[in-house]
């Protein structure tokens, strides 16, 4: 069970008496009827939508619940330091553990309680319901105990269970980074390249759902359960491998992995030469989509079509390819100086083959990104150079997502609504599983008018790439708010960590539409502090439809932000 709790005392108060509980109730039964459970609680930042609670802060509470014994309470060390002395609980310092697929050591506790003293029933229970925004997130693994002895294995989740998601109702597959075993860390962007091309290829098809790269890069240099990974990210499938080069050669090995099963679908060794790494890549990409359209009884076989578009080679030149490599090694890191070295390598890319669309589409985003995190304040020349680049892209090759979703950024920033959407639309449709267009899309459609589709589209977002950037938090508030679900929108923007006067605004204008008129206040005054003389009409910035202008300024009238 996962449950998720307003404040880090309500959390624990409800895993005290739950083990109080059972412990009574397991004096007067059988042996075989016993039930224990672990509990791990955290305190930590999460997502709940309709479709399952999810983020960092879960992923930590289920690897305390792992080190809690049965019958007994394992915190971290924000849940420590949070509940203080308010309840008459005794704590045993367990250091850092290190767990799986958390980068940093775990702090954790284990709680001690009496179990003879006087539980506090009526708030216990009443905090087992599911609440609003994550402080605290609890983990509980029940076991039947008689025949299962405690002191050996616990009860395995069942095939295909997750401990935030249901599976999806397509064939679903997550690729993780491979490992890179050419004994050269220089090589690790070539490696890095090998999965995200293929993630690349497999997101393209319909038919199947495939975990972002964001998320599966999460997992990189680390020693993984496969059924965990599944559980985890919510997936039917996993890829992993390895790839070594030397000189000339490279040798690829890939493995595709019924997660619920545990056994091999498909396995395979490839010794080639580094120029066949495309063909490399296309046959791993066919061999999945045959295994696991054979084993889904037909459901995930896949249009020969589809395959074929897949299968286009994007550049003759391997020095172009190993450029382009290296650019989308930097482009992510969303420094100005990675920008810059991003800009460099994509454009040697281009020089070498004038043709290489996908190299002219990632050209053309890194003159965006210097809008988006304000590295260049010569808005309208970026706006263009990125608008010829992308259209440059678009003319070479019309199947690839990634220029329509930049042309589509384009006309958002220059007020091109209709063309916008429509560049959104067409990229979405070339790339069903594109994680990060999606939840772009999220706010384009919300900002323009359409908010329950915004909030539908960066919801699927959020599901296809469950480790997803703060930004997606940051959308998925504003697409609330214009929704008029303002505690949600509260939720979400509440959980960024980032500074920003646009955070405070719409936190203040969701603070007064739901009533709430001392946050709403405490935000005002944030947002006074960075800038004393800010007034309602200067809180508003970007295109947005009347509608939600007009209901934007209300909020902030409301919050009390000085009329100009």
């Amino acid at each position: 069970m996962l449950a998720e709790f307003p404040t880090a005392t309500e959390a624990l108060t409800c895993a005290v008496f739950a083990q109080k509980t059972l412990q009574e109730k397991n004096h007067s039964v059988t042996d075989e009827r016993k039930v224990e459970f672990r509990i791990g609680v955290n305190l930590g930042e999460v997502i709940v939508d309709r479709d399952g609670i999810y983020g960092v802060g879960v992923n930590v509470a289920a690897r305390l619940e792992s080190l809690a014994q049965p019958g007994g309470i394992c915190v971290s060390e924000s849940v420590r330091s949070a509940v203080g002395t308010k309840l008459s609980l005794t704590y045993e310092d367990l250091g850092r553990q290190t767990v799986k697929s958390i980068a940093d050591p775990v702090k954790a506790y284990r709680v001690h309680f009496d179990p003879h003293i006087q539980k506090r029933a009526h708030r216990s229970r009443r905090a087992l319901v599911l609440a609003g925004i994550a402080a605290a997130v609890l983990v509980v693994v029940g076991s039947v105990l008689g025949t299962l002895k405690p002191w050996e294995r616990g009860v395995e989740p069942e095939p295909g269970e997750s401990i935030a998601y249901t599976l999806p109702d397509k064939p679903s597959i997550a690729v993780l980074p491979f490992t890179n075993m050419s004994g050269d860390p220089e090589q690790e962007y070539f490696v890095d390249g090998m999965a995200e091309d293929l993630i690349t290829g497999l997101s393209r098809f319909g038919g199947l759902f495939v975990v972002a790269r964001n998320s599966s890069i999460t997992y990189k240099a680390k020693n993984v359960d496969v059924k965990q990974v599944g559980r985890e990210l919510g997936v039917r499938y996993v890829l992993e491998g390895s790839l070594r080069r030397g000189g000339d050669q490279i040798r690829v090995n890939a493995q595709l992995i019924d997660t619920a099963a545990g056994g091999h679908v498909w396995a395979e060794q490839f010794d080639r030469e580094v120029t066949d790494v495309f063909a490399i890549q296309d046959e791993i990409t066919e061999r999945i989509v045959g295994a696991i359209g054979a084993i889904g009884g037909g459901r995930g076989k896949l249009q020969r079509a589809e395959l074929e578009r897949v299968s286009q080679k994007p550049t003759e030149s391997l020095q172009a390819y190993d450029y382009f490599l290296r650019g989308i090694a930097h482009i992510d890191r969303l420094t100005k100086e990675n920008d810059l070295e991003a800009r460099r390598l994509f454009n040697g890319a281009t020089e070498l083959d004038p043709d290489y669309a996908r190299a002219f589409g990632q050209l053309a985003w890194t003159y965006m990104v210097d809008l988006y995190m304000g590295f260049d304040e010569a808005a309208e020349s970026s706006l263009r150079t990125a608008r010829a680049l992308a259209q440059k892209a678009i003319a070479v090759d019309p199947t690839d997502p990634w220029p329509h979703w930049a042309l589509g950024a384009v006309h958002y920033w220059q007020g091109e609504i209709d063309q916008s959407v429509a560049r959104y639309e067409k990229a979405l449709a070339l790339n069903p599983n594109a994680a990060d267009i999606l939840a772009e899309f999220g706010f384009t459609v919300s900002m323009t008018g359409d908010a329950a589709r915004g909030v539908s589209l960066t919801r699927r977002a959020m599901r296809l790439n469950p480790y997803f950037p703060e930004w997606y938090s940051w959308n998925l508030g504003i697409a609330q708010y214009a929704a008029r679900e303002y505690e949600s929108a509260i939720k979400a923007l509440g959980a960024l960590t980032i500074e920003d006067v646009g955070v405070h605004t719409w936190l203040a204008a969701s603070y007064a539409q739901a009533g709430r008129s001392n946050e709403a206040s405490a935000e005002v005054q944030k947002l006074l502090n960075a800038k004393p003389d800010l007034v309602v009409e200067d809180a508003i910035s970007g295109y947005m439809a009347e509608s939600l202008r007009e209901h934007h300024i209300d909020g902030l009238r409301k919050a009390g932000v000085p009329e100009g």
